[in-house]
């Protein structure tokens, strides 16, 4: 009998394979406000009880990344608990509020496998659903993973990646039924602006002015928050023999981070509704400074929803560059290849109309 799990090497893996990761996790107000502590993040749906209610809502909101992150979390022992990097993100769908007192279960399925050239690793690519305890799903969304293997002889030639949307449309966006802005009018002034989605122009960039230094007491207890056994950000002996010589911030607290820096530019903002990639373009470590712009790409109207419009962002996080230097930092998707960039995200948030 196995009693001790050491993760999965990529060998281990087959197209197909089906996982149902461990240890059910029930969300509390505990672990927003813990969430809120070690990310910065402010949400006044995640923070108000009463104007989340007078939105429809049944309560206060659990973070999205909050739901992200956990759901995500479940998924490392059996994934990525050896991998040394997360790659990208692709069609990452958010279904449904979840509130505190629910219950996230993650399960997996394995859709892709490509060996490296180097012959020493694979990436893996699955697809992770997060359910509550009614079994609707509250999150989905494929990643891709560079995991090692233990013997460079097996698992040899493979090369079966699957295809992946570039974007998730505005029609598989998905609003809130229970969502109703009639009183958004009279409660604009808890969010902290009254910029609507009219008011974003396609081609319109947000500096935001803030900045976060990430410590190294906030990003461990942040991913240990999630569940998530990674590690590359946990054991610091091991990260020593690394090309980096010491551990990795996990690159969804660096997500969190810029979304929280992003809500000073984008108060209402009230969901995230989908992301349509993302990737980690360079690592950040303890004691690196986190500033964020965001570029509005498109608007989209969403069916016969008047009240509610999905704006497409470009989230990209920069490290240890001054207030100063950031309007002169463009995107890596604008082709440039600066060595400040870490994160470049693509995503679309709800937000209320005129």
């Amino acid at each position: 009998m196995k009693k001790v799990a050491a993760g999965r090497h990529f060998e281990d893996f087959g197209i197909g394979q089906q996982l149902v990761h461990a240890i059910p996790r029930t969300l509390h107000g505990g672990d927003i406000s813990a969430y809120m502590a070690l990310t910065g993040d402010r949400h006044p749906l995640a923070s108000s009880t009463e104007l989340a209610r007078s939105l429809g809502f049944a309560r206060e909101v659990i973070p999205d990344l909050l739901v992200f992150h956990v759901v995500f979390g479940k998924s490392v022992p059996d994934i990525s608990h050896h991998a040394s990097a997360n790659l990208g993100y692709a069609d990452v769908r958010f279904s449904r509020p979840v509130y505190p007192g629910d219950t996230l279960v993650s399960e997996s399925e394995v859709i892709g496998l490509r060996e490296v050239s180097s012959g020493d690793a694979g990436i893996v690519y699955v697809r992770t659903r997060g359910t509550n305890q009614k079994g609707q799903e509250v999150v989905s969304f494929v990643r891709w993973v560079l995991v090692p293997k233990r013997d460079k002889e097996a698992a040899k030639g493979l090369n079966e990646v699957p295809q992946l949307p570039a974007v998730v449309t505005p029609e598989r966006l998905i609003v809130p039924d229970t969502m109703n802005l009639q009183r958004f009018p009279d409660l604009a002034w808890a969010f902290g602006s009254t910029a609507r989605w009219d008011d974003y122009e396609v081609g319109e960039r947000i500096d935001h002015p803030d900045a976060m230094t990430i410590e190294e007491a906030d990003h461990v207890q942040a991913t240990r928050l999630y569940h998530n056994t990674a590690q590359v950000h946990f054991d610091a002996k091991g990260m020593e023999s690394s090309r980096f010589g010491k551990r990795i911030v996990y690159g969804g607290h660096v997500i969190s981070v810029a979304v929280a820096l992003a809500q000073n530019g984008l108060q209402t903002a009230l969901r995230i509704a989908a992301w349509n990639g993302g990737s980690h373009v360079g690592p950040v470590f303890a004691g690196d400074t986190v500033r964020a712009f965001t570029e509005v790409i498109e608007r989209a109207e969403l069916g016969e929803r008047r009240d509610v419009g999905a704006l497409r962002l470009r989230l990209t996080a920069a490290k240890n560059a001054t207030a100063a230097e950031l309007p002169g930092i463009k995107s890596l998707l604008s082709g440039t290849k600066d060595p400040r960039l870490v994160l470049e995200l693509d995503y679309w948030a709800l937000l209320p109309r005129r």
